[in-house]
């Protein structure tokens, strides 16, 4: 196992703004390989002013983003390969939301990258909440531009 690289490094190859970024800390990563990672839902995330007002939860459509961001860590330190260029999310599948995260809970997000084909990486994963209850489970495919 490599020791994980700078978060700042890591995240840089990924299109996201910090506002946008849905991974405080990865707490590990075999580059192109394996990660793992953690966000916590402070609370104060403009979203959960209306998902949903006086019962705030985490929508799962970003948990989803969330898991696409680790993907995208993981095709974009692929050992011995460039960046790709544009990287998006260009697929979802089976994907299966089992709970949800409230303010003060985190998600602990794990994928591995399952394959290549030219400029298209797929991402299987899941998400589980701090008592390590399966929250989201699914694949991603993520697209790029070499």
């Amino acid at each position: 196992m490599h020791s994980p690289p700078d978060l700042v490094q890591a995240l840089s190859a990924l299109p996201h703004g910090p506002e946008f970024r849905f991974i405080d800390e990865l707490t590990e990563l075999v580059p192109g390989v394996s990660a793992k990672a953690v966000w916590k839902l402070k609370g104060d995330e403009e979203f959960l002013r209306g998902h949903f007002p006086g019962a705030p939860l985490m929508p799962g459509v970003l948990m989803i983003e969330a898991l696409a961001q680790l993907g995208g860590i993981l095709v974009q330190t692929r050992p011995g390969e460039a960046p790709l260029k544009n990287l998006r999310l260009t697929a979802v599948r089976q994907i299966k939301i089992l709970g949800s995260i409230t303010p003060g809970q985190s998600l602990h997000l794990s994928g591995s990258l399952q394959g290549m084909l030219e400029t298209l990486g797929q991402v299987i994963g899941e998400i589980r909440d701090d008592a390590g209850n399966v929250i989201i489970t699914g694949s991603v495919t993520l697209a790029g531009e070499r």
